[in-house]
């Protein structure tokens, strides 16, 4: 049995701010970490109902962000309502839970509201409902990100800690697409799908001695999802193909496999331990047993209790 990582993770379980903020690394300079991106422009704002007036959608990846409601006057009877929401691709919006705003009347007009964003997505961005009359206001994200002249070495370190999180859990954290190769198909009625959780089966290919591909039709397996590793399991009365297979990886499995899309989908123990790891890649950046010297010989003992919880026996 062979594997073969065919689309890497797109984003990782945990950001650089948040590798950052667990070193306490910063840049020190006030100005330098902040800037303000509006998502909702100032100015007087006409009625628009059941929060139609969409903001523009602010990157976040890697800040710390703060989402300001700036409220001008509202006329008479004039109301507003703003709530933050979240997407991973700046198209596809979900309301962020509690990313409600009070509601802004003619009683508590002319003054500024505040919420932080906390969550993991990439995009956030105000959407306001006007009722009444037009109102006054802006919605702005401030964002916050602490600058290191180790950007880019501590961005790898979070991808070299996933990476070998992954290979001591025998899991995959976030969404990735793989192939399992085969020299033939199996004797039972199914195929065992390392590096849980299955998400899908994309396709199940077989190649004959001429080199000729064929898909194995998908109404004749199911795809166990359940079980750890998941399965590609025959449906009752069927069998796998008789055809003669080329002598070396005649049956190729593409399949995606991870927790999720997005960081949030990942276990809140395993992104701790990607911190942890990458934590302790950056303070001994190699291997050493020198005199007066730290040796990094295993994972730390943090590490070590997080990932013993659900390790996968490997198949």
């Amino acid at each position: 049995m062979k594997t073969k990582l065919i689309t890497a993770p797109t984003l990782e379980p945990v950001t650089l701010a948040e590798l950052e903020e667990h070193l306490r690394l910063s840049s020190n300079s006030f100005a330098d970490d902040i800037d303000s991106v509006q998502s909702i422009a100032p100015g007087s704002h006409t009625i628009a109902a059941a929060y139609s007036l969409l903001g523009t959608g602010v990157d976040v990846l890697n800040y710390r962000a703060l989402v300001v409601l700036s409220a001008g006057a509202c006329g008479s009877g004039g109301t507003v309502d703003v709530k933050i929401q979240e997407s991973d691709d700046n198209a596809a919006f979900t309301d962020y839970t509690g990313g409600g705003f009070t509601q802004v009347t003619e009683a508590n007009d002319l003054a500024t509201f505040k919420k932080a964003y906390t969550g993991k997505k990439q995009y956030i961005r105000g959407v306001s409902t006007v009722a009444g009359a037009a109102c006054g206001f802006e919605v702005s994200v401030i964002r916050e990100s602490p600058l290191s002249v180790e950007d880019t070495y501590l961005e790898g370190l979070i991808t070299s800690a996933r990476r070998i999180i992954e290979g001591v859990l025998n899991r995959r954290l976030i969404t990735q697409t793989w192939e399992l190769a085969l020299d033939y198909f199996p004797a039972g009625d199914r195929i065992r799908i390392p590096y849980p959780p299955l998400q899908t089966i994309t396709s199940v290919i077989y190649y004959d001695e001429d080199e000729t591909a064929a898909t194995f039709d998908s109404d004749y397996y199911h795809v166990d999802t359940y079980d750890e590793p998941g399965n590609v399991v025959l449906v009752s009365g069927q069998s796998w193909p008789s055809a003669t297979l080329r002598t070396v990886n005649g049956v190729i499995v593409k399949y995606v496999c991870g927790y999720g899309d997005a960081a949030s989908d990942v276990p809140k123990e395993y992104q701790q331990a990607i911190k942890m790891l990458a934590s302790e890649l950056y303070e001994h950046r190699e291997a050493t047993d020198r005199l007066y010297t730290t040796k990094f010989s295993e994972l730390p003992y943090g590490v070590r209790m997080i990932l013993g919880l659900d390790r996968v026996i490997p198949i």
